[in-house]
């Protein structure tokens, strides 16, 4: 069986949790088939992997025409492939035409949904409605659909109700428990000037409306003055969002110590020390199908405190391996409260922490391998050729 895997992230250029599932799902599947990855940027050395660029009449237009056109050129290329695999909407449409053009099945993956998202219309303007547009093309035609979690299954079929519930098949997230670990050097926390004797919350993600990240900003303003908050978070959506998170930073800083703000996207095995020491990890978001940075921190032996919103129940077990915190029919006020409330109680309670870091980590280990995701993901594709 040979499979093509369309995805705009793969590794180095890897932004978010969709190019994080797509790099381990492709590694493990390439024990199982035959893969050839289309995605894109630049030029990989990597056999078995094509990587396409916008065509240069295009560089001046709206982001989303841009995809478009990436779309069209792996469209066009794709024909040797049995079956397609597609990932976010970037490279959806790329499925839904080489699909029909070479006469093969589609599957994608739903790590996110635009009708879920509206404020990417502030990153997109009118390219919000092209993305959109682009997206639905691929619901209303794909052979199968992945779900990464049961809320998300639950998502796509109320964002797109004409979709046929048997073609949506819930296959979770999964994490490489040996590439996420416990570390237990300190050499990194030295680095960004973090004190490993105070106990500390991190986040870890993208600046965009979606992580929730102006919500932990609130909310750290009631955090103990002994804990400090770790902030490995870049790439911001747009120049106003990337304002505002800078004021709220500043503000933050001038009322209290300890907050550490990385805007560089950490190699793995920084990340996984930072993981490590993390008295808890926060994840804060509004909108999460699964939540793939919860299963990082939970490898690493690290509390988790996370909105109870989407996939994130799923992994997170609250009270076992962290705190959820109500997101849905709370107001901002309530859920920056709730969310400082977790962050403080953890804190103040190592040894309760370090517990839940443990259950955490084994139930990483026992639910979530790459491995079997990779073949229920091949049985999925036998049973559309």
């Amino acid at each position: 069986m040979r499979v093509g895997v369309l995805t705009r992230e793969y590794p180095p250029e890897v932004y978010g949790g969709a190019g994080v599932h797509v790099e381990f799902l492709v590694r493990e599947l390439r024990n199982i088939v035959d893969v050839e990855v289309h995605c894109f940027g630049g030029s990989r050395p990597e056999a078995g992997v094509r990587a396409y660029a916008p065509p240069a009449e295009l560089t001046t237009v709206n982001a989303a025409v841009r995809t478009l056109g990436v779309d069209l050129e792996i469209a066009a290329a794709v024909g040797a492939a049995d079956i397609l695999h597609s990932h976010t909407w970037y490279a959806n449409l790329a499925g839904v035409l080489g699909a029909q053009l070479h006469g093969m099945p589609h599957v994608l993956t739903a790590h996110s949904l635009e009708p879920q998202r509206p404020w990417k219309a502030e990153q997109l303007g009118g390219g919000y409605r092209i993305s959109s547009w682009a997206e639905r093309q691929a619901y209303e035609t794909a052979d199968a659909i992945v779900a990464v979690s049961y809320g998300m299954r639950a998502d796509v079929l109320d964002a797109y109700p004409f979709v046929d519930p048997a073609k949506v098949h819930v296959i979770h997230n999964g994490i490489d428990t040996t590439l996420y670990a416990p570390d237990p050097a300190e050499d990194v926390l030295a680095q960004y000037g973090i004190d490993p004797a105070r106990p500390f919350a991190i986040f870890v993600g993208r600046i965009t409306r979606q992580k929730g990240l102006a919500h932990l900003l609130a909310a750290a303003a009631d955090f103990d003055p002994g804990v400090q908050l770790v902030l490995c978070a870049g790439a911001p959506d747009t120049a106003e969002i990337a304002a505002e998170t800078e004021a709220a930073v500043t503000s933050l800083s001038a009322k209290r110590s300890g907050v550490v703000w990385i805007h560089d996207m950490l190699p793995r095995p920084q990340l996984t020390q930072l993981l490590t020491h993390a008295t808890v990890f926060v994840c804060p978001s509004v909108y999460e199908p699964l939540g793939i940075v919860n299963l990082e921190a939970m490898a690493c032996e690290t509390a988790v405190v996370a909105s109870a919103i989407g996939g994130i129940p799923e992994v997170v077990a609250d009270g076992l391996t962290g705190l959820l915190v109500p997101r849905v029919a709370v107001t901002d006020d309530e859920f920056e409260a709730g969310l400082a409330e977790a962050v403080n109680a953890l804190c103040a309670d190592p040894p309760r922490a370090a517990a839940m870091g443990a259950a955490g980590r084994e139930r990483a280990v026992r639910e979530f391998g790459w491995d079997a995701i990779a073949h229920r993901t091949v049985e999925l594709y036998q049973s559309l050729l």
